[in-house]
Order: structure tokens, then sequence, then C-alpha cells
């Protein structure tokens, strides 16, 4: 019997060791969930409530300028067809005093865009590759030209190969 007790009581210290283990397991698995909570309010939902927040003016929307019509032949190959293009542009700029400043050299931007595209050949424009490299061409020519003032972008608002 006495060795009967022996294992009893050896048992019984065993269990309790075991129980506190689960307890403290489970205790520092809680915290962890409770840390990853208050942590995700911190950096995701903090500030979103009925605070009133100064907001920034909207932006001016940008001024256009229109540029004349053009029509140019295209470089081709000898005995070729001649083939046309003809575009309809306009000038993005910050704002309307720039517009303004701008019209009057107008004569100058259309004469430089008017030389540049009759070196142009059909096969530089196929493709949005190539309509996207002509726009940026374009567009570094006008500022060029008109330097101080800047232009946003060149905008094509008709494009015809024929």
């Amino acid at each position: 019997m006495a060795d009967e007790d022996k294992t009893e009581g050896g048992e019984g210290a065993a269990a309790p060791k075991k129980g506190k283990l689960k307890l403290i397991i489970a205790a520092v698995g809680f915290l962890v969930i409770v840390g990853a909570g208050a942590s995700g309010w911190f950096f995701f939902m903090r500030g979103h409530g009925d605070e009133q927040h100064a907001e920034a003016p909207p932006p001016k929307p940008p001024s256009f300028v229109d540029v004349p019509d053009m029509l140019v032949n295209l470089v081709g190959a000898p005995g070729e067809r001649v083939q046309y293009l003809k575009l309809k542009l306009v000038l993005e700029v910050k704002e309307e005093k720039q517009a303004e400043a701008i019209k009057p050299s107008l004569p100058r931007v259309t004469d430089l865009f008017q030389t540049y595209m009759r070196e142009l050949r059909p096969s530089d424009l196929n493709g949005s590759a190539g309509l996207f490299r002509l726009k940026e061409e374009l567009t570094k020519r006008v500022n060029l030209a008109l330097a101080p003032n800047q232009v946003n972008a060149v905008l094509f608002k008709e494009v015809v190969i024929q």
C-alpha cells in the first residue's frame, strides 16, 4: 500500500503542473489575440471617427489651348502612294493665365509641329506605341519653344492617317 500511496502522490503532483502549463499557454494566446486586435485597430481604424479634418481646397482644373488643325503628307518610298496625317491637337496647361500667355506663340508651335511631322513615315505611327512616341515628342518640342511656360501634355482630339 505504501507503493500505491507514492504513485498516487506522484501522479497528483504531475497533474497540477500540466494544468498550470495549459493555463499559461491559454493566457498567452489570449493576450496575443487581444494585442493583434488592438494593433489592427490602432493602424487601420484610428482617426476614422467623428473628427473634423481640415480639407485641402480642390485643385484648379487645367486649361486647354486649341492648336489649329494640321494636315501633312508623310514620307514614303518612291513609287508608293502618298499618305496624309490629319491631327487636331489641344495643349493642356495648369492655369488660365498660362493659356493666355501661350496663345500669341501658337504660330511658332504650329511651325515646329509641321516641320517635325513632315519627316514621319507611316510606320512611325503604327499602334498605340507610335502615337505615344508622337505625343511625347510634340510635348518636348512645345515646351522648348514656349519656355519658361510649360505645357503638361499634348492631347489628341483627332488622328487620321490616310
